[in-house]
């Protein structure tokens, strides 16, 4: 590819000749005017793109235009991708259907960057991290509208949405404070739906083992000016070993209005699922049951002009029912108010001051009620000096509960429950922005911070400033540079919860860091990949902690401080671009992260069992027309260590072992019509990631899909 200058003032939309309405989020929109025959957007929009396997071949695809650059949005003012210095992992459409996966946290296994815990399978619960981080420091986004839990991070992916409905999955690694707010403190996840051009009805089953059912149905209509997407999906097993079961329902619409002056988008999600939560939180209560209700909705105008606007509105609802000891089918309640199952009295045991043996009876099951009310506006205008972005967002987060918060002067009744609230908190949060892009030859650079004022707090007004620089060394090559600061409040549960082997801590204060990172981009017809070197700063880290092995009492504390200092390298080797469809794809990816720990004398629950080592790779093999087979593995070595439990007994800390993981799948497609057949773990490794919860065995799976066009 010839050297060419990049025309900065660029704003017009990018044309596709059947697709000119299509989509592509918050961190990548395309904004040039070029006309393409067939689409293909998977490896060539970013250097450091995830790529697996595809269910067509995407690769070999015939121009018929010089594609001078795609427009991202990975900061407050709009940038060509040559300018953008971070990275910015996609995981496209046709390669989400070609992984073996059946849920978001499946999928972002596949990325080395991303820790994904999870203590349930098939998106049931999982905790997700980015870059040595805690689940509670990623900010997660729907359709580029924050949907992070303040409750706990534990509830930030429940998506009221199925794999299905998902176009793109995009991570933008480090701290996103001055692109997206408060608590995009490691990283931040955009999950985009889809949103067809095309009037069409699609349907998808699936079974397999374990008594593993997922079933999706979506329809979308479309009329000059408006587009309407409507699915819905459910999702069920009878879990892999004893109170492993789940039960999910999902309801998602979606609409976009395009007028002169701009693009209106509205959507609305409700989520439902119950599940079974074997020692999800302690193994000496290993009946637990959880059972969760997601309501989500948000408006966003998207304006043309000198001035452009962006301002958006959205709310948030989640409920949370949390049995320490599971009702339905294990524990009855008897006339008498108490919970009994085979005789023996639902309580917990302890030793009071005096050395005596105790008996505490459990009462009821821990009831939550989180809102979270939102407005934003962003905005931006080019001058001669480059482009300036500036905006504000106003943040009410607020808690009902019978554990979590502040006494209430009067009860609350719990929707749905035979229960009452009787605590509750809130607090606001206003943040405001500034960001400048300045652009001269093959450099760019990209300034900006945010303001914030949190209610409640002492902090007073915090501003958190930010710097990226990169310069093209050739068409191929590019080096970067940035450095970024953020913060994250404790949430309700860290403030507050207090259980049986739980308590929580008030006097929590915001965590807050500081990260520099460089590296290069790599991108030839080839060979794509980049490597990065990053460095972490924390302050006053947030980690529940307990002071020995024999304890079995969980405090969040503020960690004096914790440094990272890691890399991260990416390698995509695109035989099938150079040689032809019958040439396999393969990815490998690879992070180091070591943790450097000011106050080590604790035992952690979290943030000091970081993955030290994750690798990752991938094989796409077309075998035949249509018929592709996907290969997948995922190494992993994690620092720290958990209590392991005999007969609901503790008997010591043991060290997190290293483990391998095998996944595969064949999919067949002809013209509407999709089968496939996976296996997760194919070598039925037996391995814990999160405390004493063991993950899944080997794990059968198979479906079809098929779409019907009414065009």
């Amino acid at each position: 590819m010839k050297n060419q200058k990049f025309n900065h003032d660029a704003q017009s939309f990018l044309t596709f000749r059947k697709w000119g309405r299509k989509n592509y989020s918050s961190f990548l929109t395309v904004r040039k005017q070029v006309v393409i025959s067939v689409l293909s957007v998977v490896y060539f929009l970013s250097t450091p793109v995830i790529t697996m396997a595809t269910v067509q071949d995407t690769s070999e695809v015939k121009m018929e235009y010089d594609l001078d650059e795609i427009e991202v949005s990975a900061q407050r003012t709009p940038a060509l991708y040559s300018q953008v210095a971070r990275i910015i992992s996609v995981m496209e459409r046709k390669e989400i259907e070609a992984a073996p996966a059946q849920s978001v946290q499946d999928l972002l296994e596949y990325v080395a960057a991303i820790d994904v815990r999870q203590r349930g399978t098939e998106g049931v619960q999982a905790d997700v991290s980015v870059r040595g981080g805690t689940f509670d420091q990623t900010l997660i986004l729907l359709n580029g509208i924050n949907i992070t839990d303040p409750q706990t991070g534990h509830h930030n992916l429940n998506l009221p949405v199925s794999l299905a409905q998902i176009e793109r999955i995009e991570i933008l690694e480090g701290p996103a404070a001055r692109v997206y707010g408060p608590n995009a403190f490691s990283g931040a996840i955009n999950i985009v739906t889809r949103q067809s051009v095309n009037s069409e009805v699609a349907a998808a089953v699936s079974g397999g083992s374990f008594g593993y059912f997922d079933g999706n149905l979506s329809g979308s209509f479309s009329t000059e000016k408006m587009q309407h997407m409507l699915a819905f999906s459910g999702k069920r097993s009878d879990g892999y070993t004893n109170n492993t079961d789940f039960n999910e329902l999902n309801g998602f619409y979606s609409n976009q209005l395009y007028t002169e002056n701009g693009v209106l988008k509205f959507q609305l999600g409700i989520s439902e699922k119950g599940f079974g939560a074997n020692s999800f939180y302690t193994a000496k209560y290993p009946n637990q049951y959880e059972a969760t209700k997601t309501l989500f909705t948000s408006l966003k105008w998207e304006g043309e002009g000198p001035l452009h606007l962006a301002p958006s509105v959205y709310y948030r609802r989640h409920q949370d029912r949390f049995e320490t000891f599971r009702e339905k089918g294990y524990y009855e309640k008897n006339e008498d108010g108490l919970y009994v199952m085979d005789g023996e009295v639902a309580g917990y045991p302890y030793i009071d001051d005096e050395g005596n043996s105790q008996f505490s009876v459990y009462t009821g099951h821990n009831h939550h009620l989180t809102n979270v009310y939102g407005a934003n506006l962003n905005s931006w205008i080019k001058w001669a000096a480059g482009k300036t972005a500036f905006g504000v967002e106003f943040r009410r987060e607020q808690i009902y509960s019978n554990t979590l918060g502040i006494d209430m002067d009067e009860p609350k009744d719990v929707p749905g429950e035979d229960a009452q609230f009787t605590k509750s908190d809130d607090r606001n949060t206003v943040s405001g922005f500034l960001e400048h892009a300045y652009y001269i030859n093959n450099w760019t650079f990209t300034a900006g911070l945010m303001a914030n004022y949190i209610s409640g707090s002492d902090l007073g007004l915090n501003v958190f400033p930010g710097i990226d620089v990169s310069y093209n060394v050739s068409d191929a090559v590019k080096i970067y540079s940035s450095y970024n600061t953020s913060l994250r409040m404790p949430t309700f549960t860290d403030l507050y919860y207090d259980g049986p082997s739980n308590i929580g801590n008030p006097d929590l204060k915001p965590e807050k860091s500081a990260t520099l990172e460089g590296g290069l981009k790599l991108r030839s017809k080839l060979v794509r990949g980049h490597a990065v070197l990053f460095y972490r700063h924390g302050k006053d880290i947030i980690d529940w902690v307990k002071e020995d092995a024999t304890s079995e009492i969980w405090q969040p504390q503020n960690l004096t401080e914790i440094n990272n200092r890691g890399t991260e390298i990416q390698a995509q080797v695109l035989f099938r671009n150079e040689f032809g469809s019958h040439y396999p794809n393969i990815q490998i990816s690879y992070l180091y992260n070591n943790v450097e720990k000011g106050n080590a004398g604790f035992v952690s629950n979290y943030a000091l069992d970081n993955l030290k080592h994750k690798l990752v790779g991938s094989l796409s093999e077309q075998l035949a027309k249509g018929l592709t087979l996907d290969l997948h593995f995922v190494f992993q070595d994690r620092e720290g260590s958990y209590t392991q439990f005999e007969n609901k007994i503790p008997v010591g800390e043991v060290a997190y072992d290293p483990f391998w993981v095998f996944d595969g799948k064949l999919n067949y497609r002809h013209k509407k019509f999709t089968l496939f057949a996976s296996v997760n773990n194919i070598f039925d490794k037996q391995y814990n990631d999160i405390g004493n919860v063991i993950q899944p065995g080997r794990w059968f799976k198979t479906g079809v899909a098929f779409k019907i066009g009414l065009n």
